[in-house]
């Protein structure tokens, strides 16, 4: 009888029938009976499940993390583009871009003054001299002083004093006191030094100046000229040696300074002082006081200071309006002034009556020469100029 699973017509031939795939089966058990699992062994095996993660191990993650860039959605299997370093490069471009625009935006709805040019200005000077009205009077320098607007005036570098010091709004108090004791310092070496007044030297005022005007203070000493550009006069007060020369060295000065911040980067000095020099003929005996007589400069300044002069302790001298007399005005005054010495009298006359020792800003002639007005004695109102 047939089984299930029988060919229907049977087992061929050759082939063995159900008995021998059951002696097959038999021998197969027999072979692995000699393995046995006791029942120790099965209780004392553990089974243990790894979580998914344990089962990665250090494997990199399927997935990534949605990034603040990539939108809502659900998370994208990562792909090959970098992760961290390419979110703090996007940051990084972000505010680069902030940043400048920002800078655009200040700079178009905050403009500020255009900073001042580094370039120092040539000195522009105007030298007057101012011809005696009437003899010029001669004597001891002790007396003319005592008989003349100077008496009161004070000696020397006593005479230029400073004015009360303030911070300006980009210039500290010690900066201003520096400007300030620059300007006097070139004062004092242009105007009171004996050498220099006596024509033998130029470099004490020269040490003083910007490099960028030095080239032309040095043409005004070798080739002075009348020019308004040239003029050693301009620069410094010095006698021609060969017409005059100190009497004495007690130099009388009274004046004032002021000061003003132009920009953020300059700060701008004003002086404006009388000095009476007692001289002499320059061929006389040194000893012969009684022939001496006052001649009297007016000197106008304005100086300019940088941060980089104020550090270097230099000046740049823009400007000088200068009255120098007795004087006559067919001399040309540019190289070293000429005075009209005692018992001389006026050779031309000039426009209008000037008076260097007036208080205040002095008058400006309209040519090239003024009248010296009288000197009016210590303790009398002074003496205006004309109208």
């Amino acid at each position: 009888m047939a089984v299930p699973g029988d060919p229907p017509d049977g087992t061929p031939e050759g082939i063995g029938g159900g008995d021998e795939e059951f002696r097959s089966d038999e021998y197969r058990s027999d072979e692995y009976r000699s393995v046995v699992f006791d029942e120790d062994f099965v209780r004392a095996a553990r089974l243990q499940e790894f979580s998914a993660q344990e089962r990665m191990g250090e494997h990199a993650r399927a997935v990534r993390s949605r990034s603040i860039w990539s939108g809502s959605g659900p998370a994208r299997p990562r792909t090959s583009t970098p992760g961290r370093g390419a979110r703090q490069g996007m940051l990084l471009v972000l505010l680069i871009a902030v940043a400048f625009a920002a800078a655009v935006y200040m700079g178009l709805s905050n403009p500020t003054v255009p900073p001042y040019s580094s370039r120092t200005e040539p000195l522009a000077s105007t030298v007057v001299p101012l011809a005696p009205a009437t003899v010029v009077p001669g004597g001891r320098p002790v007396d003319l002083f005592a008989k003349s607007p100077a008496a009161d005036y004070r000696v020397g570098a006593a005479g230029i004093t400073l004015p009360a010091v303030r911070r300006t709004h980009h210039f500290a108090e010690a900066q201003v006191v520096t400007a300030l004791s620059i300007a006097k310092d070139y004062l004092v070496q242009s105007s009171l030094d004996p050498d220099v007044l006596a024509g033998a030297a130029t470099r004490p005022v020269r040490v003083l100046l910007d490099p960028d005007q030095l080239a032309q203070f040095d043409r005004s000493m070798t080739s002075p000229s009348g020019d308004g550009r040239h003029a050693a006069t301009g620069w410094l007060v010095r006698f021609d040696p060969g017409t005059a020369a100190l009497a004495d060295t007690r130099v009388r000065v009274s004046g004032t300074l002021a000061f003003e911040e132009i920009s953020a980067d300059v700060l701008e000095v004003t002086t404006d002082h009388t000095f009476v020099y007692a001289v002499r003929p320059a061929t006389g005996s040194p000893a012969a006081e009684d022939g001496a007589s006052l001649f009297t400069v007016r000197r106008e300044l304005r100086l300019r200071f940088d941060q980089e002069d104020l550090t270097t302790r230099r000046a740049e001298l823009l400007s000088a309006y200068v009255m120098a007399g007795p004087q006559d005005c067919s001399t040309e005054p540019a190289d070293g002034f000429r005075p009209v010495l005692a018992g001389g009298g006026p050779a031309t006359v000039g426009p209008a009556a000037s008076d260097p020792y007036a208080s205040g800003t002095p008058r400006r002639t309209a040519g090239l020469c003024g009248v010296l007005a009288p000197p009016t004695p210590a303790g009398s109102a002074p003496v205006s100029p004309a109208p």
